[in-house]
């Protein structure tokens, strides 16, 4: 538990980034889980090493340095980062260790399914010939040694790739010196796994660490070299891009500014083979300016596991979960009947990856060709490598419609692509605003302006992503609500003109109220508890660190009202406290689709109040971003999303009691139950049943 630092770390209030470290854990507990398919297992280790990456290339840079601050005035602010950067090692020494131990034994079990990743000690002659084959046909040009020292090309490296660091001596001549080269691995081109000749009803794979191990002698041909040794090392970079504030660069020219400074950004964490020689260490360490902030951690002999969410299936597709299609809605799909129409017959709504994408990219393409449409608005913030949706908005440009797209540049790690999409947008005739100066735009609406004045509205939960629908839960509503479609209007106008005073009658918009509405519907919960009238709140969402919104759920729950949150990730929450009175109950769920609906329902005396948006509770949601969040005033659609978060609330195979700690504790219920899959088992039979 953190200590008391007289600062929002008090015995209340978990920070952020130790919260996502037990949340990351828990993806690792999903690997170590029997009854998950095996190689679904080896994708969750794969996710856990990805998102762990990530997190220091952010999270753990921007402590990095409030700790490095020497300003008498950060004095607190550097304790706390000390504190919070002590913390997170020590955590990630003790899941390091837990993660070698998985990985072992999933190898393991692969091998009782006669699926074998050899090390280059364990290959046979054919074997090896046909590595020697392999690196003739593919390898060779593609590794090249760099010898140490070599600060230069070390310093310039990327930090998405994996590393040999490799020790090299000649026994036959007088010299006994050892001498030190380190090479890149050429994941992106080759791949990480090499797939063998299968033998014997037997599947058989190596690293391709390893195939380069054995290609060694063929790679320093030449050299003399008789004896070689290989430790991997991988290392992550400070990726805070460091934005000119330059007034007289344009917003694009800033972003492609940063994008190319990211890859200068410090080292800040080394991930080493254990077994590495300690002078072959000191070179990597010298090489890299490491400090002692940074993070120096002894880990397997394989590094960069990320690559396990592509490893081959060897045809074993008995291996994975079996497949659900996306079900595409029939009140959707008529090809007799205009989408466009139904919606205004009445509000619509799509929950991706069960229903199909492809009912949005109708409502696009219909629009993109319908004469009586005027014009399309919409938010894009991240975008698919071959994007439908911005086909769709090409053709309604060439059509003659205006189209306006407000495109994130700050959408992190996706800046590059989304300034691609942009230029061929604007060639295309789209006007393209790059959002809001010191505002990010992550609110997902588009507009569909029709002749008549009968405009539509579509607000998202998630991305208008193609890949993003097939994996992550979100939902979408589809409306033709005059109130609503004119606050999604004024959305526009307000990142068009964004010192325009703007009120939002139905909307709950950040910056501009949307944390105080949200506090309002909590304070009416309370009210009403004490009123004696039925007071609960049931929020699904990814994160909850805000610490005023910390305060008034614990306030709400101190008054009697039952609070239950689904949070998939960060959560600043201590839901044990005694002073709650057992009124807060918070389950985290990883299943095989990352859960990322933001759902919100209050019971408002009755009146079952439900709303839906892109915003998480944290202060850059509430308070420096531009998010929706909308009322749903259909029934049906209402009665759907209260089942989706009770149903995650009593998931018994999936779902962790998320308690402030860190235990991560299986939750428990009269039954075995998994949302995901009886959520995915209804639609299809709704989706049977209707005419």
């Amino acid at each position: 538990m953190p200590k008391d630092l007289n600062s929002k770390n008090s015995k209340t209030y978990l920070p952020r980034d130790i919260s996502w470290m037990y949340f990351n854990h828990r993806i690792l507990q999903e690997a170590q889980k029997e009854q998950v398919p095996l190689l679904e297992r080896l994708s969750f280790l794969g996710i856990y090493s990805n998102n762990l990456d990530e997190f220091f290339r952010v999270r753990v840079a921007s402590q990095n340095r409030v700790a490095e601050c020497e300003e008498k005035e950060a004095k607190t602010d550097r304790e706390e980062a000390m504190y919070i950067l002590k913390e997170i090692n020590k955590l990630n020494s003790a899941y390091s260790r837990e993660f070698e131990k998985t990985i072992k034994s999933i190898n393991q079990k692969l091998r009782e399914e006669n699926i074998y990743l050899l090390q280059e000690d364990e290959l046979d002659d054919e074997q090896r010939a046909f590595i020697r084959d392999f690196y003739y046909k593919k390898l060779c040009g593609y590794v090249l040694p760099v010898w140490f020292p070599a600060t230069k090309q070390l310093k310039s490296s990327t930090d998405e790739s994996i590393y040999l660091a490799i020790k090299m001596r000649r026994k036959d001549l007088s010299s006994k010196k050892a001498e030190y080269a380190f090479l890149e691995l050429p994941v992106s081109i080759i791949g990480r796994f090499v797939r063998l000749n299968d033998k014997d009803g037997k599947s058989y794979l190596t690293y391709l660490d390893d195939v380069i191990r054995c290609c060694l002698p063929l790679i320093f041909s030449g050299q003399n070299y008789t004896d070689f040794e290989a430790y991997s090392f991988k290392f992550t970079r400070d990726a805070e891009m460091e934005i000119d504030n330059d007034l007289r660069n344009g917003m694009l020219q800033k972003i492609s500014k940063g994008v190319k400074s990211r890859k200068k950004g410090a080292p800040l964490r080394i991930v080493y083979d254990a077994a590495m020689p300690k002078v072959l260490l000191k070179h990597i360490m010298n090489t890299l300016y490491v400090d002692k902030l940074d993070t120096v951690l002894a880990g397997g002999r394989y590094q960069n596991h990320k690559d396990l969410m592509k490893f081959p299936d060897c045809g074993r597709k008995d291996l994975k979960y079996p497949a659900w299609t996306p079900i595409l809605k029939k009140e959707l799909a008529s090809p007799e009947e205009s989408i466009l129409e139904l919606i205004r017959q009445k509000d619509r709504y799509i929950h991706v990856p069960y229903h199909s994408f492809d009912s949005y990219l109708r409502v696009l393409q219909e629009a993109a060709i319908n004469r009586e449409v005027k014009g399309i608005k919409t938010t894009l913030y991240r975008l698919a490598k071959d994007s439908k949706v911005i086909e769709a908005l090409i053709a309604a440009a060439h059509n003659g419609k205006k189209v306006t797209v407000i495109i994130e540049l700050l959408a992190r790690f996706d800046e590059a692509s989304n300034i691609v999409w942009s230029k061929k947008m604007q060639d295309a005739g789209i006007e393209v605003i790059f959002g809001v100066e010191g505002l990010k735009v992550h609110s997902k609406i588009t507009l569909i302006h029709m002749k008549n004045g009968a405009n539509l509205a579509c607000i998202s939960t998630g991305n208008f992503h193609e890949g993003n629908a097939r994996m992550y839960t979100d939902f979408m509503l589809m409306t033709a609500s005059r109130p609503i479609v004119k606050d999604v209007e004024n959305v526009f106008n307000f990142i068009e003109k964004p010192y325009t005073m703007i009120k939002f009658k139905e909307l709950l918009v950040s910056p501009n109220e949307m944390k105080q509405k949200f506090i309002r519907l909590i304070n009416e919960e309370i009210k009403n508890k004490k009123a004696g009238k039925e007071a609960y709140i049931k929020v699904k969402i990814n994160h909850i660190t805000d610490e005023m919104m910390v305060r008034k759920l614990y306030e709400a729950a101190e008054a009697g009202v039952q609070v239950d949150l689904l949070v998939r990730g960060n959560c600043s929450l201590m839901p044990n406290l005694k002073k709650l009175n057992g009124n807060m109950k918070v389950v985290g769920i990883i299943d095989r689709y990352l859960e990322h609906a933001r759902i919100f329902i209050f019971a408002a005396g009755g009146l079952n109040k439900t709303f839906l948006g892109s915003a998480d509770w944290m202060p850059r949601n509430l308070d420096h971003r531009v998010e929706v969040v909308t009322p749903v005033y259909d029934e049906d659609i209402k009665t759907n999303l209260r089942k989706v978060v009770e149903y995650g609330l009593k998931d018994t195979l999936q779902g962790r009691i998320v308690d402030g700690l860190g235990t991560n504790l299986e939750n428990t219920g009269n039954e075995v139950f998994r949302s995901q899959e009886t959520l995915y088992r209804e639609y299809l039979e709704e989706n049977r049943n209707e005419k």
